[in-house]
């Protein structure tokens, strides 16, 4: 069953749900967690205490997409094209496993900064 998130860095707080996946299970397990959000182009990108393989990886996400990036055991948020986009469509660095997905105004992420706080609780 999907379990809901809250994710906030500064002012912004928005909501999302985590898959029914083992990985998005993993991540849930370890919440809450806090760490210092860093942006790549239209990605939001922290370190949380989750390391793991990925058994769906993914070259390519839709915006509001929560993914999980094995290389720096980062969540990622995707709300709009990264530099390596061609489009408007989010493309990661490299593979990431998509755990989840954000479902208020992804659009909101816009207002936070490259080192600010960003923490992740469970939704009770």
């Amino acid at each position: 069953m999907e379990k809901e998130i809250l994710i906030k860095a500064g002012s912004v707080v928005v909501k999302g749900v985590m898959k029914d996946t083992p990985l998005a299970e993993k991540i849930y397990n370890q919440l809450p967690f806090t760490s210092k959000a860093r942006l790549w182009g239209k990605e939001i990108y922290f370190e949380i205490p989750v390391s793991s393989g990925i058994d769906n990886p993914v070259e390519e996400v839709e915006k509001g997409d929560i993914g999980y990036w094995p290389e720096g055991r980062c969540l990622c948020l995707f709300f709009g094209p990264t530099p390596i986009s061609k489009g408007e469509k989010p493309i990661p660095a490299s593979a990431v496993e998509v755990v989840g997905k954000i479902t208020s105004d992804y659009t909101e992420l816009e207002k936070v900064r490259s080192g600010e706080n960003i923490s992740v609780e469970g939704k009770s």
